[in-house]
């Protein structure tokens, strides 16, 4: 019976032993897969934190070359020609262009360009100091700086060749102050057809027009009149900023300090030309160029 009770014993002890070594072996498994798992996780996530690193640096790389590029391209080159007079027919072009700011419209013009995804061009002056960060905002996010006038005192621009350039070259120290380099683009005070400056250098603008181009700029007028500089009010603004006439339609705009009507009048004029198939476009060195009858 002893005999019989010991080997009873021995077996359990045996079985317990097994029970205990599996149990331990399932355990150690366990603790084995769950660490490798927990390396092949933290192996995954440093692959994944790796790639994305790189995609970053990559994008980052790729956005500084095409920065590189745009400024290398809209920058002043004496000497390479900028623009063409002759329309592309094949496309329904808008160019929204803005004239004498910065201002704390700019801010609101820009943020309205944003809501519909549209891109305009700024012909900058010396004006507003404390907006002048604005000419940045608008270049970052994808709009095209352009020269207008440091003063925009026309018996100052106009008194000689000299004078307007030393206007022009302190409006271009602006420019390269928020955005790095001075623009090609530039338009003229009162635009290129103004008899204005005749009161103050006969014959002043027929020689500028070349003078400006032989320096590596280029000049822009416009074909669409929204009227908005004389003093009307959002709904004449809007309508005279709509037209059909044009497969390139330039307009003229102001961003200055007291045109809160243009502001009020854009959503509708930019809804007018995407309902009528129109793309948007910010100035470019390849695209159209506006050019009005010299009159001086």
């Amino acid at each position: 019976m002893r005999k019989k009770r010991r080997r009873y014993n021995i077996h359990g002890m045996i079985l317990c032993g097994l029970v205990f070594f599996v149990v331990a072996a399932t355990a150690f498994c366990m603790v084995a897969n769950s660490r490798e798992a927990a390396a092949e996780e933290k192996r995954i996530a440093a692959e994944k934190k790796a790639e994305a690193e790189r995609m970053e640096k990559e994008a980052k790389e790729e956005a500084a070359r095409k920065e590189a590029e745009r400024a290398a391209s809209f920058a002043v080159q004496p000497g390479v020609p900028v623009g063409s007079l002759e329309a592309d027919m094949d496309r329904k072009v808008v160019y929204l262009t803005f004239d004498d700011g910065p201002s704390e419209n700019t801010g609101k013009i820009l943020d309205i360009l944003t809501k519909y995804g549209v891109k305009a061009t700024f012909f900058i002056t010396g004006a507003n100091q404390d907006q002048r960060p604005l000419i940045k905002r608008a270049y970052e996010e994808g709009h095209t700086i352009g020269l207008h006038t440091y003063s925009h005192n026309y018996s100052e621009v106009y008194a000689s060749e000299e004078a307007y350039f030393k206007d022009l070259e302190k409006v271009g120290d602006v420019a390269r102050e928020q955005i790095g380099y001075v623009p090609c683009f530039i338009r003229f005070p009162g635009g290129s057809s103004n008899v204005v400056s005749a009161k103050y250098k006969k014959g002043i603008m027929s020689s500028l027009v070349e003078k400006v181009q032989e320096k590596g700029y280029q000049y822009y007028d416009w074909n669409v009149d929204s009227t908005d500089g004389t003093g009307c009010g959002k709904d004449e603004i809007a309508a005279n900023a709509k037209s059909d006439q044009y497969h390139h339609a330039m307009i003229l705009l102001h961003d200055s300090q007291t045109k809160g009507a243009t502001v009020e009048a854009l959503p509708g004029i930019i809804e007018y030309y995407q309902g009528a198939g129109y793309e948007f476009q910010a100035i470019d060195r390849e695209c159209f160029v506006s050019h009005h009858a010299i009159l001086n």
